[in-house]
């Protein structure tokens, strides 16, 4: 028998027990595996991404959404221009990340039936005086572009690109979000006069669907692109319709265009295609996420971010087994004498972990930064999981506010553990500041940003409901949850440092300029910022 054991028994009936055993929980598992397979289940999909099946002459809702700019960032209503209007404006139920993103979502007097074409349908016929024309001039001059949604999926125009001398076989198809509300004229451009706005009064919408009869009945819409036109339209005569465009007289780009200055009558067509698409419905947003940009260094990107990553985990492991190494020798007393000649930064070790002169806001600042780093980490779980899908508009940003107000409870734990471990003895007062010092100082700033966008109509601009609901979220959720935290984190047992502190402290000789704090974090994140930056400009 082994030291200090026993002796196993190994006779036929311990054998013969052990194998009933074995073969028991053989066949448990795999009744559970035929119960699994015999017990019926249900799939369901995440909101806002369940496909809709449309029969043949079924209507399909076209909505419109904010007007956007790259140069002034300030989206507008769809209707806070004279287009044409439905007999009643229905706004679509937003949830809080689309409200925070500006999204104003309308219905539209556009008709569109289930695999029904038409041509040069006219939508309706305007009269705008100087004011109106001038205000689409502005918005035409700041390039803003137009977002339409049918069955989800944004509006987006189709950009071919041409062959190169180089490579004459590479001829692409991407495609741009949204389409641009006019174009300015050019004397490049024929028939424009340069200078002038043109409004595109046109549009041609083409929807491409998918079918399978064996999976599902009806069609799924797979692909929805918008090519705009400016054409002058002229009316027929008595007879009603329009000169310039019919169903065997289709819109071209050769037709004169509309330009928008004085008063003026501007007639709204459009267009209906439908086109078949192998495409599946789960595949559809792809030509929306793909690019194809040379500029886009996407293996110099990953390249970067891979050796910053690879280089700070290898200092930082490198830095602890040093620490560890000269912590335990340090601690022994026998070595006292040894480490007297040390030199450097080993001389102040007896100094390293003496408490601050502001402990409190070192607790608040690390508390804080656990807060939004488990915020960030949850964030991407959800993305990789699928729950934060492109067809949820708005759900990023409202995962990041909930997620934000749920981790307060991080931030009180963390921030009450560290103040304890600094001696600290006011914790309320450091978890009252850990629950409002940077969510004050952003609410402030976003406030007063608000303000201006306000001032300016944008439909960027939060409204005050929405101010009050998060305020809510801080005040009712976040803030008790942060006290909440700093409750259990004070409770445990205080944080001893792995190494005694000094009862009087070392006295530090002057730093040299380049040893600063304020230029050692700026060299010292210049490297990892630069290497980063320089690739994201390109995108």
């Amino acid at each position: 028998a082994p030291r200090g054991g026993h002796r196993e028994d190994f006779s036929p009936s311990t054998r013969s027990l052990a194998q009933q055993r074995g073969l028991l929980r053989m066949l448990l598992r795999t009744s559970s595996a035929l119960l699994l397979l015999v017990v019926p289940t249900a799939a369901f999909y995440l909101p806002g991404v369940a496909p809709i099946d449309y029969r043949d002459g079924e209507s399909i809702d076209l909505k419109v959404n904010k007007l956007t700019s790259t140069k002034t960032h300030l989206p507008y209503e769809w209707y806070d221009l004279p287009f044409c209007r439905p007999a009643e404006v229905v706004y679509k139920g937003e949830n809080l990340g689309e409200v925070m993103r500006g999204d104003r979502i309308q219905n539209s007097p556009y008709t569109i039936k289930m695999n029904v074409e038409v041509s040069c349908q006219l939508l309706c016929k305007q009269s705008y005086d100087a004011e109106q024309a001038a205000l689409f001039a502005t918005k035409i001059g700041e390039d803003y572009r137009v977002n339409w949604i049918v069955d989800n999926l944004p509006a987006a125009t189709r950009v071919v690109e041409p062959a190169l001398g180089s490579s004459p076989s590479r001829i692409i198809t991407i495609y741009e979000r949204g389409f641009p509300l006019g174009f300015r004229g050019a004397e490049s451009i024929p028939g424009t006069s340069a200078g002038v706005n043109y409004v595109y009064n046109h549009h041609r919408i083409v929807l491409k669907y998918h079918t399978e009869p064996d999976a599902f009945e009806g069609a799924r819409i797979v692909g929805f692109e918008v090519e705009p036109f400016s054409v002058q339209h002229e009316p027929a005569g008595a007879g009603g319709g329009l000169s310039t465009c019919s169903g065997a007289r289709p819109v071209t780009h050769s037709a004169p265009p509309q330009p928008v200055s004085g008063p003026q009558t501007v007639y709204w067509t459009y267009d209906v295609r439908w086109e078949y698409s192998e495409v599946k419905w789960a595949s559809r947003w792809d030509v929306y996420l793909y690019a194809t940009d040379e500029q886009i260094h996407w293996f110099s990107i990953v390249n970067s971010l891979m050796i910053v990553l690879f280089l700070t985990g290898l200092l930082a492991m490198i830095m602890l087994r040093t620490l560890h190494r000269d912590l335990r020798r340090y601690n022994d007393a026998e070595a006292k004498e040894e480490a007297a000649e040390e030199g450097g930064w080993k001389l102040v070790h007896g100094d390293v972990f003496r408490p601050p002169q502001r402990p409190a806001l070192l607790s608040v600042y690390v508390g804080t930064g656990v807060q939004v780093l488990g915020m960030s980490v949850v964030t991407m779980c959800f993305a990789v999981a699928g729950f934060l899908s492109p067809a949820n508009r708005g759900a990023l940003m409202t995962a990041l506010l909930l997620l934000f107000t749920a981790m307060g409870v991080l931030a009180g734990f963390v921030s009450a553990r560290l103040y304890k471990a600094l001696s600290g003895s006011d914790w309320r007062m450091t978890t009252l500041k850990t629950a409002v010092m940077f969510p004050g100082i952003i609410f402030i700033v976003f406030f007063s940003l608000n303000m201006f966008i306000w001032g300016q109509k944008s439909s960027g601009a939060v409204p005050f409901g929405t101010f009050f609901a998060l305020l809510v979220l801080w005040f009712g959720i976040s803030v008790p949850l942060v006290y909440l935290g700093a409750f259990f984190g004070y409770r445990r047992p205080k944080i001893e440092p792995p190494t005694k502190t000094n009862m009087i402290p070392r006295t530090v000789p002057e730093h040299a300029w380049y040893t600063q704090p304020v230029f050692s974090v700026l060299i010292g994140g210049l490297l990892p910022f630069g290497a980063v930056f320089i690739e994201l400009f390109f995108i």
